[in-house]
């Protein structure tokens, strides 16, 4: 007669889930699963971007340059072509590109290679950041456009003057590039240190929050 085997007990090494959120240095514990409006920081924010580099870091210069300059570059841009910008419209050009101070600035020929899932934690990100800062989870469609063709204008300026983009080249990628006094042009396109750009997007940050 066969004894019947007793049931095998739970392992105690059982894997534990992987884990899905990343801890700030304001001490926010942020769930990129399902991210809360009350974990996201401003000044989170600035620090993660300031030290994010666009272009996989392929600029010249001696430092990289920054989502964070970016950001401000198009903000710049947007806020000329717009004229008079309100809260609304200001911060949502500025926090356009807010959730890689987690995920990082992934360029656009591998976003199109992974396809949805990256978007998919990216608009979660973006609505848990709008919430935080008073906007609506998603902008109104006028409101996209116009940050869209901010940021590819940004985007040749980038690829001309930092990444060895020629401009015919760079034209047919992103379009035309935008008009820019000289000296704004050059003070956006020359990168700055992490510092600086961390300081001026918090400036600028507040700046439009007061509006």
């Amino acid at each position: 007669m066969t004894t019947p085997r007793s049931p095998t007990p739970p392992s105690k090494n059982k894997p534990r889930a992987p884990r899905a959120w990343q801890r700030m240095l304001s001490g926010r514990r942020l769930d990129l699963v399902d991210p809360s409006p009350l974990d996201v920081e401003i000044e989170d924010i600035a620090h993660g971007l300031a030290r994010v580099a666009r272009w996989n870091g392929q600029t010249t210069g001696a430092h990289i340059y920054s989502v964070a300059q970016h950001t401000l570059l198009v903000e710049e841009i947007g806020r000329r072509r717009a004229g008079d910008v309100d809260r609304r419209l200001g911060l949502a050009m500025l926090l356009h590109d807010a959730p890689e101070y987690v995920i990082g600035d992934m360029i656009s020929p591998f976003k199109a290679i992974i396809g949805d899932a990256y978007k998919g934690v990216e608009k979660r990100l973006l609505s848990a950041i709008h919430l935080r800062f008073g906007l609506p989870p998603e902008l109104p469609a006028d409101i996209e456009r116009m940050i869209k063709a901010a940021d590819r204008a940004s985007a040749f300026l980038e690829a001309t003057r930092l990444a060895g983009f020629s401009p015919s080249e760079a034209r047919r990628f992103f379009g035309a590039p935008p008009t820019l006094p000289a000296t704004v042009e050059h003070d956006f396109t020359t990168p700055w240190s992490a510092a600086a750009a961390e300081r001026r997007f918090l400036e600028r940050f507040h700046k439009l929050a007061a509006l």
